[in-house]
């Protein structure tokens, strides 16, 4: 119990939010304006040369005027999210090692990167900057030990992603499930849903349930990337940025649906065969705010 207490205060101290989990920054919109983070794809293939005339948009099964489709210009923020616990001891961790290496040579000068480890405890090892040789020095020095607090790490990862962060990609790697968090699932994934970052998740384990990272994955419009082996990890982490930087952004005003609450969407092209990622809804203010 002690140990428990000690990990909790962790992320207190790391992040100083967590007694206001439901008040943070969240994926809230002006109802003037609501803009889609998405990615369109046909037989696994990112589709890029898309109009605005191809899509249809419904927000709480009401049908919208799009008003803006295009690509986003504004610089990556990727939030690495990375189990360090015993259990990645070896050939993992050094594949893991080598694909932050990779995935950091193809960020750009102007964008940024945060890395985030966790096994019995929460480590933010770099923060959000675009110093990366900090960044590198700090995956050398990774050292694996401890349980899987992949949960909390999350929530960690979240925060980071909401603290002025313009277009936040939270990338988590795990190689098993979550075995010492203290926070609930529900909980973690109640705060995903208000946030405007995107998730993508590796998991290199063979056990067959991955409820939360799919879940994590799908509430956000990200994806889950399962696989028995790392040996290509970094390949993996490349697709990832590369498939993040042709996701399209659909903008449009609603009319004729409530000014606040939940708001359900539901986008649709039509042409049947492609496949929409994005996530699926925004909680609605008349206050001022942002959406991502």
């Amino acid at each position: 119990m002690k140990g428990r207490r000690s990990h909790v205060l962790a992320i207190i101290m790391l992040f100083g939010v967590f007694s206001r989990a439901d008040q943070i920054a969240t994926f809230k919109v002006r109802t003037e304006e609501v803009h889609i983070d998405m990615l369109v794809t046909e037989h696994g293939k990112p589709v890029t040369d898309l109009r605005k005339a191809d899509f249809e948009v419904f927000d709480n099964g009401v049908p919208q005027e799009i008003e803006f489709l295009g690509f986003r210009q504004t610089p990556v923020d990727a939030i690495l999210v990375v189990d360090t616990s015993a259990s990645v001891a070896g050939e993992t961790l050094e594949n893991l090692i080598n694909a932050g290496h990779d995935f950091l040579g193809a960020l750009r000068k102007d964008e940024r990167t945060a890395l985030i480890t966790f096994n019995d405890s929460i480590s933010l090892r770099s923060p959000l900057s675009n110093d990366f040789e900090r960044m590198h020095d700090a995956l050398i020095k990774t050292k694996p030990i401890g349980d899987t607090s992949l949960i909390d790490a999350c929530y960690a990862g979240l925060m980071v992603a909401e603290s002025k962060s313009s277009r936040p990609l939270l990338l988590v790697f795990s190689d098993g499930l979550d075995t010492f968090s203290w926070l609930s699932d529900e909980m973690v994934l109640e705060v995903a849903k208000r946030s405007n970052a995107v998730v993508y998740a590796i998991s290199s384990s063979q056990l067959p349930e991955q409820r939360f990272l799919r879940n994590l994955t799908k509430i956000t419009g990200g994806s889950l990337f399962e696989t028995g082996s790392t040996r290509k990890l970094g390949n993996v982490f490349l697709g990832i940025l590369e498939e993040f930087r042709q996701r399209y952004l659909l903008t449009y005003s609603p009319r004729g649906v409530s000014k606040s609450g939940w708001h359900e969407l539901k986008i649709r092209t039509k042409n049947r065969s492609l496949i929409i990622q994005a996530r699926p809804g925004y909680q609605a203010t008349t206050k001022s705010g942002d959406v991502e």
